[in-house]
């Protein structure tokens, strides 16, 4: 037997851990039923006072969202800080396994932001988890680092929500990187996008593709 075909089972099993370990071969949605995702099950939430188009685009499959922190609320007289976002409110859930998966791109200098999250909470909270922007870093709201060095390339987000058990499970690129508990509700839905946190960048934008919601 030549020397190259010694070799092929650790070339094969070399490149398969490889694989895995980028998560090309973790199918997270594996016995997950897929939703129809269109905008009969979602809508835009943008500055109250701006056409939908200064604040949001979608060219050649990419949903692009930015806003600026001295832009207005969604609404008159909401207390609420600057924002664009997909809100994915024709799938409100309140019992099951739930997931958000899409792929994700944040330009380099935007931060102070939210850009996706698990809404819905007990009162005080609002929402059960932010995914937030700080300083070139993914995080759990403005604090936990779950993914660092995240400007300026498309990364792969897994969002699990089981309302029972009330964790949310997050995996980058395919691979787990955090787990919290949600913070209560009755109710809860998906949204993505830019949303402005404390100590936010003049401009934030993030841009998305391949948004998909399934269920279990």
């Amino acid at each position: 037997m030549g020397t190259q075909f010694q070799f092929a089972p650790l070339i094969i099993a070399f490149t398969l851990c490889s694989c895995l370990a980028r998560g090309w071969s973790n199918d997270l949605t594996h016995g997950f039923k897929e939703l129809p995702f269109n905008t009969s099950f979602y809508h835009i939430q943008k500055p109250y006072d701006l056409p939908v188009e200064q604040r949001y685009s979608f060219i050649n499959g990419v949903h692009k969202l930015w806003v600026f922190s001295t832009d207005k609320p969604l609404s008159r007289n909401s207390p609420t800080r600057p924002r664009s976002e997909i809100i994915i409110s024709g799938y409100t859930y309140y019992s099951g396994v739930w997931q958000f998966e899409a792929y994700g791109h944040v330009p380099h200098g935007t931060s102070g932001v939210s850009i996706m999250q698990v809404f819905g909470a007990t009162l005080p909270h609002n929402t059960s988890f932010i995914l937030g922007v700080n300083d070139g870093s993914l995080t759990y709201f403005n604090a936990s680092v779950i993914y660092p060095k995240v400007y300026d390339k498309w990364f792969r987000l897994n969002v699990i929500h089981e309302v029972e058990t009330r964790k949310i499970m997050i995996y980058i690129n395919g691979i787990f990187k955090y787990e919290t508990l949600d913070l209560g509700g009755t109710f809860h839905y998906f949204k993505c996008g830019v949303y402005a946190q404390k100590n936010s960048s003049f401009y934030m934008e993030s841009r998305w593709k391949g948004i998909r919601v399934f269920k279990r």
